[in-house]
């Protein structure tokens, strides 16, 4: 389980969080949403302790202050839209790379049968055994981002934290990358939680949400019972369900 009380964070001196409390259950996926500036990104970035925050962080009732950062990677993995900074590595080094944590407990952290065990099984899981000599940046964003995907698979967390990972790719990969890691967290073993702009997508995901607005939760359980109209026009400044009825109109008749 991760819990946080009280989270606070900002930037410059400048407080962004104000006091972010929840628990994310083990086995269960959230979702947070939110405008753009409402905190979603720095919220995953305290999380993770990329940035300096206040309050409580626990994983599994241990502060995430006094875990070794390879204990943290065996617990937390971070996953971000595609960058395009990245060596050109293969396919299966990139994935590869994901084994570090766990290599660097061994002496000399050498290669196991179980990390390529490990690296074939998630190159598998995500499409990509035919790619696996290719070099990353020779594939298409869509690719790469399912490499990264693998990566993260390949380090084994209880928790992945998304952070909009789906920006600039076209929705055919979206709704890959989306349903792939829906798959990883079927055996009730772990746990996503992902910053989205995208209602739909992260509702595919899963219903469990925390909406926010100007660095505070405004709501959070189940979307079906939480949101209506009024609250969702509160957190978006704008009628995103008459939005979402005038764009299912538009499917609906579609032949």
């Amino acid at each position: 389980m991760l819990r946080l009380e009280d989270l606070r964070a900002g930037y410059a001196g400048r407080e962004v969080l104000h006091g972010i409390t929840a628990e994310f259950e083990t086995g269960a996926n959230y979702c947070v949403l939110g405008p753009n500036g409402c905190g979603k990104t720095t919220l995953v970035r305290a999380v993770a302790g990329l940035i300096d925050s206040t309050g409580v962080v626990e994983i599994d009732g241990a502060p995430l202050r006094s875990l070794k950062r390879r204990e943290v990677a065996a617990k937390l993995a971070v996953m971000s839209q595609v960058s395009a900074l990245y060596f050109p590595y293969t396919v299966y080094d990139t994935v590869m790379l994901g084994r570090y944590p766990q290599m660097s407990r061994r002496l000399f952290g050498r290669v196991t049968g179980e990390d390529r065990d490990k690296v074939e099984q998630c190159l598998a899981s995500v499409g990509l055994q035919d790619l696996r000599d290719r070099r990353i940046d020779e594939l298409s964003g869509g690719q790469r981002q399912r490499v990264f995907l693998a990566q993260t698979l390949a380090q084994d967390p209880e928790i992945i934290l998304l952070d909009e990972p789906t920006n600039h790719l076209d929705i055919r990969h979206q709704i890959e990358l989306i349903d792939y890691l829906h798959r990883w967290t079927a055996s009730g073993k772990h746990s996503v939680i992902g910053v989205l702009h995208d209602i739909n997508l992260a509702l595919r995901l899963t219903d469990r949400v925390l909406l926010m607005r100007e660095g505070r939760i405004v709501a959070q359980g189940r979307f079906s019972e939480i949101a209506d109209a009024a609250l969702l026009r509160k957190v978006y400044d704008t009628d995103i369900a008459g939005f979402m009825r005038d764009s299912f109109e538009i499917w609906r008749d579609l032949k």
